[in-house]
């Protein structure tokens, strides 16, 4: 067993790895979230021309499910070899998969060129993203929390965490851009494929920077005592990462789906459904939302980090409780103020939101890293947070747009965003507090523990 706190790298080194794990989520969320925008905007135009505009734009928040549909099977993949291999290797081929996709959606013919074949071709590119994207997170917020040291983890693990807010800003800033200097007509035609182009260029830059670091020591040392017990014992001794997070953390496993449900839902609706409600409902233009949406994403890039520190103070749990419950109570307030159709109180209305879902959002890097054993880490953060996106992120702009056609009022959206602030409540609630464990502690005994005897207060990590 390693003894002691691993000492943490020279702060130039943290940070070259930090800007690593940063470009990188920062990339593959404005190409996830750039999509999720096109498909409020314009994805129902070009893509489904023969539906109803909302029907459209149900069927087009469809294929921007189906991107969350591929992401447990992305944290799996990626979980089991980022378990193996190494998290430096599969940063790397998320980028390429998810950078790729993106590029290629800049391409495609629409359903005035080709027919259906257009929304098939779009929904196999979403699949690639979704997949990349269910293998990056654990990656990138493991190799900042494995190089980091346990005082500091909640800051330094929450900057790859500011990549959504970077990336939605990016996304939405290149959007808002276009949209504000092409006509409505040219957007439509033309202008949207920009953004995606886009991405080519930023996957360069982004690779230039994740090649440049170091693979985790936390892992290279879990590694070598892997290859040590192999040997010592048999060739079967080393299970699979699969097998082995199912068996002693499952409990972690679902406690993070549990956290993850306020504020994967929060999010999208915040910043997704947002671009539909205002426009439909409130009676604001496409440009006012996504100004609102852009100015909000900066105030949450700079919260997170703040946030992620005072988990390092008070811990991960108060820091994570206290973002769930403002949320579940800021929704009603939420929808009241953009229904005044004032740009002020749209912009107070999302920043607000944005600010308490970072509370649960900054922690949450450090949290779910600390619950698992290193050689495990990968696997099951990565199952942990993409399995729960299947049933809260993927769902949430189509429920939310299927509950306003409905009901025509915000006030069971705002029902459906309270009942996920609970679950998270309760999953949150039951866990261990996680701060300060050494995620270099590596004990033997876990491979000897009967099955489900691991649970989050276990000292072994």
């Amino acid at each position: 067993m390693a003894s002691g706190t691993t000492a943490p790298p020279p702060p130039v080194n943290l940070k070259r790895i930090v800007a690593a794990s940063l470009i990188g989520t920062t990339i593959e969320w404005y190409d996830f979230f750039l999509y999720g925008s096109a498909a409020a905007l314009v994805f129902n135009k070009l893509f489904f021309p023969d539906s109803d505009p909302l029907v459209g734009t149900l069927l087009s928040f469809l294929t921007y499910a189906v991107g969350f549909a591929a992401r447990p099977l992305g944290a799996l993949v990626f979980g089991h070899y980022g378990d193996r291999l190494g998290r430096k290797k599969l940063l790397v081929l998320s980028l390429l998969l998810m950078g790729g996709a993106t590029f290629a959606i800049g391409l495609l013919p629409t359903h005035a060129t080709v027919g259906t074949a257009a929304p098939v071709l779009l929904t196999t590119l979403r699949l690639v993203q979704g997949f990349a994207l269910g293998g990056e997170w654990g990656g990138a917020v493991l190799l900042v929390s494995e190089h980091g040291d346990a005082r500091r983890r909640g800051f330094w693990a929450s900057w790859p965490q500011t990549g959504a807010p970077a990336g939605q800003l990016l996304a939405t800033g290149v959007l808002s851009l276009l949209t504000a200097v092409l006509s409505d007509a040219a957007f439509g035609s033309w202008g949207w494929r920009i953004p995606f182009l886009l991405s080519g260029v930023l996957v360069i830059v982004g690779l230039w920077i994740r090649l440049s670091v170091d693979e985790s020591p936390v892992f290279q040392q879990a590694l070598e005592q892997a290859e040590a017990r192999k040997a010592a014992r048999d060739a079967d001794a080393e299970k699979l990462p699969l097998v082995s997070v199912l068996r002693h953390h499952w409990r972690d496993i679902l406690v993070a789906m549990g956290a993850r449900m306020a504020e994967n839902i929060s999010y999208y609706v915040i910043t997704a459904f947002i671009l539909v409600y205002a426009t439909t409902s409130a009676g604001v233009s496409k440009q006012t939302a996504l100004n609102a949406v852009l100015i909000a994403s900066a105030v949450h890039f700079a919260v997170i980090p703040a946030w992620g520190a005072l988990s390092d103070r008070v811990g991960r749990r108060p820091v994570y409780l206290l973002g769930a419950a403002g949320v579940g109570l800021w929704m009603f307030p939420f929808f009241s103020l953009i229904d005044t159709g004032s740009f002020g109180n749209l912009v107070l209305a999302v920043t607000i939101g944005l600010v308490l879902h970072g509370a649960m959002y900054a922690p949450q890097a450090a949290f779910f890293s600390e619950m698992f054993a290193t050689r495990m880490r990968y696997s099951g953060a990565s199952m942990g947070a993409q399995f729960a996106s299947v049933a809260a992120g993927a769902p949430a702009p189509l429920i939310a747009t299927a509950l306003l056609s409905d009901y025509g009022s915000s006030t069971p959206i705002a029902l459906y965003v309270i009942a996920a602030a609970v679950l998270t409540l309760i999953a949150v609630g039951v866990a261990k507090e996680t701060r300060n464990r050494d995620l270099a502690r590596i004990e033997s005994a876990v491979d000897s523990e009967p099955a489900g005897a691991r649970t989050a207060d276990a000292r072994t990590v």
